[in-house]
């Protein structure tokens, strides 16, 4: 039996028991009371967001939990991430800004990582401040930036950024176990024993946050950051053997038969995957959706215990992916980083008050998004800085006149790093540093050593027939300017520059 007294270690001894002063900006959706009679109805919503790491689409039809939210709530079909790496797409989404803005553009300096993150002032910047000044309990769990570690062996800190009640933060957790978890500035060793699987940790520390701030009677956000599915693929050790003949989707790019037509760093796969190669693809297929089991299962538990608690009424859940992941597409072993919608297209969906159920949006989402939407949940002001929009007229069933129809994504090639976690070499597979548009229809790539993409995804979804070259020059002139104003905007010239019209 998993001991969940044991994760209370680092916990606040004395609980603070306040009135919640009436706060303007409310967030404004019906609200219909329901629960046990000594419910403490909040006055804005409490946030749970549930991030998890390299999580595709081709997972979500093993999540049952992710169905139901879908079924019940808000699903953005098309959420593009600004960029297909894991800390730069962090960064974006504590931020609400694009990457160009938030200075981190890989996982590591002097290009990226937590030491820029910090540097550039994102951690002040970023929505967990901006939720506490609005009354907010604020709690963060899990994963934080690439480069974060629990005790800085160089100057022995143990690290809390601003703008968080409660952190219970590792550094590297992706192996699942023997890890060190910040616990409110506490060092915690987890070992190697079925009870220390993260993502378990992580719900049970998630439940008890959720639990405690209901009797605080304040309004609570919490950010549970999964290492899952994150390579190395160790899923907990009740789920290991589950789904043994399952392969990974056979797309029409998987193993792509003539890639001619393709950028010279993906032509470098000048054969097509070999048996063993496919193999291993499998293998490690199955192993991500075993490892989402342990995350599907967290999910039912936090909405299980929202509810019993009284407060689903009250509650706003999301479920999200900091990036995609390719799996044997385009000849690709598996990673992330291109451009392609296997990559860039992530599954969110939100269900809570007044988020209608069973709901699809079909416009173009991007991870800048989700700080404004946090923002506006809690009532708080926006910063004028922040490059995305809020998404709660989308939650309300509205759809903005002036919103988005492209996406920019910008991806800055990184130096091998043998401690990159995200380092792609089990065959060359990270592409070229490249800026690209995307819309519902197209897909446009600018590489940096001058070459070009272009894909009709109305024709071609899976981008299989490159036809960059057949471009009118006044198309992609047109195509070039509209890049540049994004590559460049800031704040609320984001907007514009993300329309055509």
């Amino acid at each position: 039996m998993f001991d969940e007294s044991r994760l209370r270690r680092g916990a606040p001894a004395v609980l603070l028991v306040l009135a919640m002063l009436v706060l303007s900006g409310c967030f404004g959706f019906p609200r219909k009371e329901s629960g046990p009679a000594e419910s403490k109805p909040v006055t804005k919503p409490n946030i749970v967001f549930v991030l998890t790491d390299d999580l595709s689409w081709k997972l979500i039809d093993h999540m049952p939990q992710v169905k139901r939210m879908q079924a019940e709530g808000v699903t953005f079909d098309n959420f593009l991430v600004a960029d297909s790496l894991c800390c730069t797409s962090r960064a974006t989404i504590f931020t609400g800004q694009y990457p160009h803005n938030t200075k981190v553009r890989t996982n590591f300096p002097p290009l990226g990582g937590y030491d820029v993150f910090r540097r550039e002032g994102s951690e002040q910047k970023s929505f967990a401040p901006g939720l506490q000044k609005a009354g907010y309990r604020t709690a963060m769990l899990g994963k934080y930036m690439n480069g974060y570690q629990p005790l800085d062996s160089a100057t022995g800190s143990t690290n809390v950024p601003h703008g968080w009640n409660e952190w219970y933060v590792a550094g590297n957790g992706y192996p699942e176990f023997g890890y060190n978890l910040n616990e409110n500035g506490k060092i915690v060793r987890y070992g190697e024993e079925p009870q220390d699987y993260m993502t378990d940790v992580l719900a049970y520390k998630g439940l008890d946050f959720i639990d405690r701030s209901h009797a605080s009677g304040q309004p609570f956000f919490m950010e549970v950051s999964t290492f899952a599915p994150h390579g190395p693929f160790v899923p907990a050790p009740r789920h290991a053997a589950l789904f043994p003949n399952l392969k990974a989707p056979r797309t029409p790019s998987f193993n792509e038969a003539d890639i001619g037509d393709k950028p010279s760093w993906l032509r470098q796969h000048n054969k097509k995957l070999g048996p063993r190669q496919v193999a291993r693809i499998d293998e490690g297929f199955r192993d991500r959706v075993r490892m989402v089991q342990a995350v599907d299962e967290m999910l039912g538990k936090i909405r299980d215990r929202v509810k019993k608690l009284g407060i689903e009424k009250d509650t706003v859940v999301i479920f999200g992916s900091d990036n995609g992941f390719h799996m044997g597409e385009h000849r690709l072993a598996g990673g992330k980083m291109t451009p392609y919608t296997i990559d860039i297209r992530v599954p969110f969906v939100f269900v809570g008050p007044g988020i209608g159920g069973g709901g699809r949006v079909t416009q173009i989402a991007q991870n800048t998004d989700l700080a404004p939407t946090f923002l506006e949940l809690a009532g708080a002001p926006v910063p004028a800085a922040t490059d995305g929009r809020s998404l709660v007229p989308f939650l309300r069933g509205d759809a903005p006149a002036d919103w988005r129809d492209t996406a920019l994504v910008e991806h800055v090639k990184p130096a091998y790093s043998e401690q990159d976690p995200d380092r792609q070499d089990a065959l060359p597979g990270a592409p070229t540093t490249y800026n690209a548009l995307r819309t519902t229809d197209m897909l446009y790539v600018e590489y940096a050593d001058g070459e070009r993409e272009y894909y009709d995804l109305t024709r071609d979804p899976h981008h299989l027939t490159n036809i960059a070259a057949t471009l009118a020059p006044e198309r992609r002139r047109t195509l070039t300017a509209r890049l540049y104003a994004l590559t460049r905007c800031a704040g609320a010239s984001c907007a514009a520059a993300g329309r055509s019209g």
